[in-house]
C-alpha cells in the first residue's frame, strides 16, 4: 500500500473533493517505527490515532502473570490506538508495537476535533469505522466463547490471509488465546485433511 491509497481507503467510506482531502492529510504526520519498536506503552496517554500504510502492528496486553493477550494486527489499511485513553486522556490499557518495520500515518485528538467541525462529514467516516470495529470485536468475544480453537483459527487465517507467513507463532497464537504448542496441533490436524 501507499499514501495515495488512504485517499481510495477513505472515499470507500465518505465521498471527498481534492480540497477536503488536502485538509484532512493535512493534519496526520508520518512516522516510521522498526520491528520491536512500540507506538504506545501500557500506562501512557495515547495521543494519537495510527493507520498503517505498511507493516504490522500489535495491539496487546500483558496480564499480572506476565502473559500477552493479543487484541488484534493491524496491517496495511488498518487503523491502530487505544481508544479510551485517545478519548479521554487517561493512561492506556494496552501496548502498540510493530512486529514488522511499519510506515504509519497519525493524528492526535486536538486536530480531529478540528476536523469534525471543518468537514461533518469526516465524523460520519469515523462513526462507520467504530461500529464495524465494535461489531467485530462483539463477533470476536462470542467466538473465543463458543468456538473450538480450530475453528477460531480458521476465521483468523481468513480474516488475515497471508499475515501468517510474516508474524511469529506465538503471537497467532496469544491472539487465539491458546500455546504455541497447540497451534501447532492444530496446524498438524488441518494439513492432514
Amino acid at each position: 500500500m501507499n499514501k495515495a491509497d488512504f485517499r481510495k481507503h477513505v472515499s470507500r467510506i465518505i465521498d471527498i473533493n481534492d480540497s477536503e482531502w488536502e485538509y484532512f492529510r493535512s493534519l496526520f504526520g508520518s512516522r516510521k517505527v522498526k520491528r520491536k519498536e512500540f507506538l504506545l506503552r501500557a500506562g501512557e496517554v495515547c495521543i494519537h490515532e495510527y493507520f498503517v500504510i505498511s507493516g504490522c502492528l500489535r495491539t496487546y496486553n500483558i496480564d499480572t502473570n506476565g502473559f500477552e493477550h493479543v487484541l488484534m494486527f493491524s496491517v496495511e489499511n488498518w487503523w491502530a490506538g487505544d481508544m479510551h485513553s485517545f478519548l479521554s486522556g487517561e493512561p492506556a490499557f494496552f501496548n502498540v508495537d510493530a512486529l514488522e518495520d511499519t510506515e504509519v500515518l497519525q493524528i492526535n485528538n486536538p486536530d480531529l476535533e478540528r476536523l469534525y467541525k471543518k468537514i461533518p462529514k469526516f465524523e460520519r467516516y469515523f462513526r462507520i469505522l467504530i461500529q464495524n470495529s465494535f461489531v467485530n470485536h462483539q463477533k470476536r468475544v462470542i467466538q473465543n466463547m463458543s468456538l473450538s480453537a480450530e475453528e477460531r483459527y480458521l476465521i483468523f487465517v481468513s480474516k488475515y490471509p497471508k499475515l501468517e507467513q510474516r508474524i511469529a507463532q506465538k503471537q497467532i497464537a496469544s491472539y487465539l488465546g491458546i500455546t504455541p504448542e497447540f497451534l501447532s496441533h492444530i496446524r498438524r490436524k488441518i494439513a492432514k485433511k
